[in-house]
């Protein structure tokens, strides 16, 4: 029975773990592209057998390069075709007040990604809603009541250039 332990993660330049293999890299360059996959046909596109291409599989997921699989939907076909980013610059920067903003900006309907970011802004957040008027509304009952803020700047996205969830490996 092999009881070998992974390395804590250490990574190269380019972030990447060290413990990966162009093996492992090519699983996970498949897996990016379609998740659906089955294993039969990953296992045949990396050139390995199907319980070993499994293993590796699981493996990754074990060392935490996988954190889920997902369905990406189409923003525009779920009535979320219009995408807002949105600076946020709060009025105190205490723990409490981020804490507090934090907890509140999880519950924005929409509300895709939200990041603490250095410079003019303490926050950005993405938002993803139907139209103007479906932003305008979520402006006037959420984002206003956000606790904390003492400005927002929205910024309406006219066309999206690029998005991915695609990791270079």
């Amino acid at each position: 029975m092999n009881t070998t332990k992974f390395r804590p993660k250490t990574a190269h330049e380019d972030g990447v773990p060290q413990q990966l293999d162009r093996i492992d890299r090519a699983i996970l360059r498949q897996l990016q592209s379609d998740a659906s996959i089955s294993n039969v046909s990953l296992a045949a596109k990396v050139n390995l057998s199907a319980p070993a291409c499994l293993r590796r599989v699981e493996r990754l997921k074990e060392m935490g390069l996988i954190r889920g699989v997902v369905a990406l939907l189409d923003p525009k076909a779920v009535g979320a075709g219009m995408l807002v980013v949105i600076g946020v610059v709060l009025d105190r920067s205490t723990p409490e007040s981020f804490a507090a903003f934090e907890k509140a900006a999880q519950k924005v309907v929409g509300c895709m990604e939200c990041h603490v970011v250095t410079g003019e802004f303490d926050y950005f957040m993405l938002v993803r809603t139907k139209d103007s008027d479906s932003f305008n509304r979520l402006h006037a009952e959420q984002l206003l009541y956000l606790p904390g803020v003492r400005q927002i700047r929205s910024f309406m996205v006219l066309k999206e250039i690029l998005s991915t969830t695609k990791f270079p490996l």
